[in-house]
């Protein structure tokens, strides 16, 4: 049986990046936790395939948004840093990434995948997993897709922000709304 993510502190995580410099890196959530930012976990198949560049261009179109909620993305598959940056290195016109504004993670040796309980072991790749987790480390929400169905940058947006809130907010809330 699964056990419960949410309302526990996240699992740790440290792995190498591709930068939105293009430059090889670190990401980490305890320097996200000690730089008191949100952190935007999002996982994704694999470099190169269909839906997958629809979500992240669509996550960094709206980066700005993010940093203004004082959150971090991270987006993260089990291919390698240099496959990453080959895919960043490739114009979108031509199914590539072009230039991001958040790093993109190598989970490959499958650790915090399998943490994060998004990996498919028999395929060696990732769920469409997305978290939330506070500046304290606490994991606020999760939610699992199937590799087929790509993400809504809009609820990600809104549910960070009703999180943001502190308060109950009912369903359909939409920032600026009233909370409970």
């Amino acid at each position: 049986m699964a056990e419960r993510m949410v309302g526990k502190q996240a699992p740790r995580f440290e792995m190498d990046a591709v930068l939105a410099n293009k430059e090889f890196g670190k990401v980490s959530l305890e320097e996200n936790m000690k730089n008191d930012k949100w952190t935007v976990l999002f996982f994704y198949p694999m470099d190169f395939t269909f839906v997958c560049p629809t979500e992240i261009t669509a996550m960094s179109d709206r980066y700005d948004e993010f940093e203004d909620l004082d959150a971090e993305v991270i987006g993260v598959s089990t291919d390698t840093i240099h496959t990453h940056l080959a895919w960043i290195n490739t114009d979108r016109k031509e199914n590539g990434l072009g230039d991001l504004h958040y790093p993109l993670a190598a989970d490959t040796n499958h650790v915090v995948s399998r943490d994060y309980g998004v990996l498919i072991e028999e395929e060696g790749v990732a769920l469409r997993g997305l978290y939330i987790i506070n500046p304290e480390g606490e994991l606020m929400y999760s939610v699992v897709n199937h590799n087929n169905i790509g993400r809504d940058v809009d609820e990600t947006l809104r549910v960070l922000q009703a999180l943001q809130t502190g308060g109950l907010c009912p369903a359909n809330w939409k920032p600026g709304q009233k909370t409970l």
